[in-house]
C-alpha cells in the first residue's frame, strides 16, 4: 500500500518524497478528492501551524536517514517537498498510514470514510472523473495506480 524511499536515488539525486502511496484504488479515491478541491480544502481545515510542524517533523525522519558524512545536495522541504501548505493529498495520505503525525493524511482519511459509492454503478465504486482518459476520451488510456508524488 506505501512505500519508504530513501532520501537520495542511487546516483545522489535527492528524492523529498519520502513515503510513496502505491495502492491503485487509493490513489484513484484520492485522485478524485483533489479533482474535487481537495488540496484547497485541506488547507483550509487544517490549522496552518500544525501543518507546518508535520513539514518538519517529516523532514527530519527524512534528513536523518541521509549518510553522516553526505556532502551532496539534499533533499528539501517536507511532506512532497513543499516547505508549507499542501501540495499532494496523495503524499500526506501515504505519511499518515505509515504512521506518520499528519493532520492532512486524518483528513483524508475522514474524507475517504465520508466518501459515499455511487450506487448507480453495479460494482458499487465511485466512478474516477479526474482520470486523465475519462477527460480525454481521445487519448490511450493511462496507468492509474502509477506512484504520485
Amino acid at each position: 500500500m506505501v512505500i519508504r524511499n530513501q532520501p537520495l536515488l542511487d546516483d545522489g539525486t535527492p528524492m523529498p518524497t519520502r513515503y510513496w502511496l502505491v495502492d491503485r484504488e487509493l490513489n484513484r479515491r484520492i485522485g478524485r478528492l483533489e479533482a474535487d478541491g481537495g488540496v484547497r480544502n485541506a488547507e483550509a481545515a487544517v490549522d496552518a501551524a500544525e501543518l507546518a510542524a508535520a513539514h518538519e517533523r517529516y523532514r527530519a525522519e527524512r534528513d536523518a536517514q541521509l549518510p553522516v558524512d553526505w556532502d551532496g545536495p539534499r533533499p528539501f522541504g517536507g511532506v512532497g517537498g513543499t516547505r508549507r501548505g499542501v501540495k499532494c493529498l496523495h503524499t500526506h495520505y501515504a505519511w499518515y498510514l505509515a504512521g506518520g503525525d499528519d493532520p492532512v493524511g486524518r483528513w483524508v482519511d475522514r474524507q475517504l470514510d465520508a466518501a459515499v459509492p455511487d450506487t448507480d454503478r453495479p460494482d458499487g465504486a465511485v466512478p474516477d472523473a479526474a482520470a486523465p482518459d475519462a477527460a480525454r476520451p481521445d487519448q490511450p488510456p493511462t496507468d492509474p495506480g502509477a506512484p504520485r508524488e
